[in-house]
């Protein structure tokens, strides 16, 4: 990629503070970023750095790859269907479901070709070491997108051996979808880290389809959109897990569709179809509960709803001694805007 090429899809050329780590009074380090709120009619309220970035929106893109899959051929829902949409823990429920969607579509485990992995939730991690156990493609946390896309392939009789392949037809449907929801065109193609294909968005293009999908559930819509949301705001422990702050949100806020990814990426959706998102510039997942409860805020969320979710303390000798703080939403200061536009409204 050309000098040129690269300033103009980096993430941090346009980046500006997000949040601020805040020790003992002092500002310990800052977290940078893009964020974008998205009214119910899809227009900008609310935005900071770039809301047009180009990103990998990694582990994000699960809802939107399960509506493929539902237009596919693909006919699970509830739980198993929560579960295609997961980044899970690898906790025993959660196995238990992956072990279902597999069954179901007359599938052994070795069928996943996601890349082996040890269980994301410490506690599992530990006992599956315990009694002997290695990394595992099933305990690796997309285990519930691979068993959905194996699935899907047995319904609409394509192979399974190659899902993977760009060129397969469903990642072809994947890709075809992706651009839909989000209204942007996808210009980059490469390999996550589970081993499917990945396709970029735009930040704003990501919250767009995001709204698209809380709305359609929140209106009965009975398609793969309403069926996606209905399923994740009703089982959201099987979209990640205990500890995991993506469930606790959904917990929180009734209708919520949300959803995290790798390297500081996020987005949600609210019932009347506003939505959010934002990409962390250094990947981190500290500060993610923080933006994303300021991010609901801005989107009109109750701050009682989400304030306490979204905390993040910061410890020391194992008490807290600060927080992680969002540079915008009620009370925070006026975030600095080196390189970005600020979009907001009063």
């Amino acid at each position: 990629m050309r000098a040129e090429e690269l300033a103009a899809s980096d993430v941090g050329s346009r980046a500006v503070p997000l949040a601020r780590v805040v020790r003992g009074g002092v500002v310990e380090s800052v977290h940078a970023g893009h964020v974008v709120v998205l009214a119910p009619d899809g227009s900008v309220r609310f935005a900071l750095g770039d809301p047009d970035v180009t990103i990998w929106a990694r582990s994000s893109l699960k809802p939107l790859q399960a509506v493929a899959m539902l237009r596919s051929g693909l006919d699970v829902a509830g739980e198993r269907l929560a579960l295609v949409c997961a980044s899970h823990n690898a906790e025993d429920g959660h196995l238990e479901v992956v072990r279902q969607l597999l069954a179901d579509a007359g599938l052994a485990e070795d069928a996943l070709q996601n890349t082996p992995d040890w269980p994301l939730d410490a506690d599992a991690a530990w006992q599956r070491r315990a009694d002997g156990y290695g990394r595992a493609s099933l305990t690796q946390n997309c285990s519930g997108k691979h068993a959905g896309m194996v699935a899907t392939c047995v319904a609409a009789g394509w192979p399974t051996a190659t899902y993977l392949e760009p060129s397969h037809p469903l990642q072809v449907a994947v890709r075809g979808t992706i651009a839909e929801l989000t209204g942007a065109p996808v210009e980059h193609v490469t390999v996550d880290g589970c081993g499917a294909p990945l396709f970029s968005t735009t930040l704003a293009g990501l919250a767009r389809a995001f709204g698209a999908l809380a709305g359609a559930g929140a209106s009965g819509d009975l398609g793969p959109q309403g069926r996606v949301a209905r399923a994740m705001a009703q089982h959201p422990w099987c979209v990640a897990g205990t500890g995991r702050d993506a469930t606790a949100f959904m917990q929180a806020v009734p209708g919520l569709v949300a959803k995290d990814g790798a390297d500081g990426v996020y987005a949600a959706g609210l019932p009347d179809g506003s939505a959010v998102a934002f990409k962390v510039a250094d990947g981190s997942a500290r500060p993610r509960p923080v933006v994303l409860a300021a991010a609901l805020m801005a989107a009109g969320v109750d701050p009682a709803l989400v304030g306490t979710v979204g905390r993040v303390p910061v410890l020391g000798h194992g008490e807290p001694v600060g927080d992680v703080v969002a540079t915008f939403g009620p009370g925070a200061a006026v975030p600095d805007q080196a390189g970005g536009p600020d979009r907001s409204r009063p």
